[in-house]
């Protein structure tokens, strides 16, 4: 993802307020996921506490990111790096933690950056509805939204919706809920099919058809450098959820075109 490459992009938002519903593992997996089937893939790590920057760059790594790009210092295509992954490159975290929230930016300078990036854009951000998110959210085509099988995050998504729906309004975005996935799904528990249940029931064919169940692995991976494509075998279970999801992922974006 060269600097000379010009074109136009598909943007999608990995987002939800609630923290610990596999966001930043979703985001990682898709943008992944996406670039193994050919898809050159940008994934923008805007949450402030770089973990999807750390999931796949060496933590040593120099150079600008995407605080530098928002203040106009530096391009997505310039500061963007390659991974181990053909065709995933990320655009990394590059700040304190409060960087990006602390500085005024125009709600779509996230889009305008992204102006000259070819191919699909994954974007990871934090669990607030800060400066960054709303960035992302304004520079989106798509919102993807996580949700594990818990009580709390359902009470977090309705407050993601309602601000979604107060921020849509004001800044006239044009990002739509593509759909909600379920994560950490463990069928041995009821709340799984509790929560399911309630969402399907809410959102109907918005919620995908694919879920994520619990995998170890998961956690593992990041400390690696890798994703779940290369450390687990084809079998494996959050292997074969992720490439499922992909796959409806695809569908969903082709079928609207």
């Amino acid at each position: 993802m060269g600097a000379d490459r010009t074109g136009s992009s598909t943007v999608v938002a990995v987002a939800n307020l609630k923290g610990g519903v596999g966001k930043t593992t979703t985001a990682v997996h898709l943008a992944a996921g996406l670039a193994r089937l050919g898809r050159e893939t940008l994934l923008v790590d805007l949450d402030a506490q770089g973990s999807a920057t750390a999931h796949l760059l060496d933590p040593g790594s120099a150079g600008p990111g995407i605080v530098e790009v928002l203040r106009g210092e530096a391009t997505a295509e310039g500061a963007s790096r390659a991974t181990g992954t053909e065709r995933l490159f990320v655009l990394p975290w590059s700040g304190e933690p409060e960087a990006v929230d602390a500085f005024p930016a125009s709600p779509d300078a996230l889009r305008r950056a992204l102006t000259q990036v070819t191919g699909t854009v994954v974007v990871d951000t934090p669990p607030h509805m800060g400066a960054s998110t709303m960035a992302a959210l304004a520079a989106a085509d798509w919102i993807l939204v996580p949700v594990n099988c818990e009580y709390l995050p359902i009470l977090g998504l309705k407050q993601f919706n309602e601000a979604l729906g107060r921020i849509r309004m004001k800044l006239r975005i044009p990002a739509r809920v593509m759909g909600y996935v379920l994560t950490q799904v463990d069928r041995r528990e009821r709340i799984t099919w509790e929560v399911e249940e309630i969402l399907r029931k809410t959102f109907g064919s918005r919620v995908f058809r694919t879920m994520i169940r619990i995998d170890t692995k998961l956690k593992t991976c990041p400390s690696h450098r890798t994703t779940i494509y290369e450390f687990e075998p084809e079998s494996g279970r959050a292997r074969t959820d992720y490439t499922a999801l992909v796959d409806e992922f695809v569908a969903r974006l082709e079928s609207d075109d």
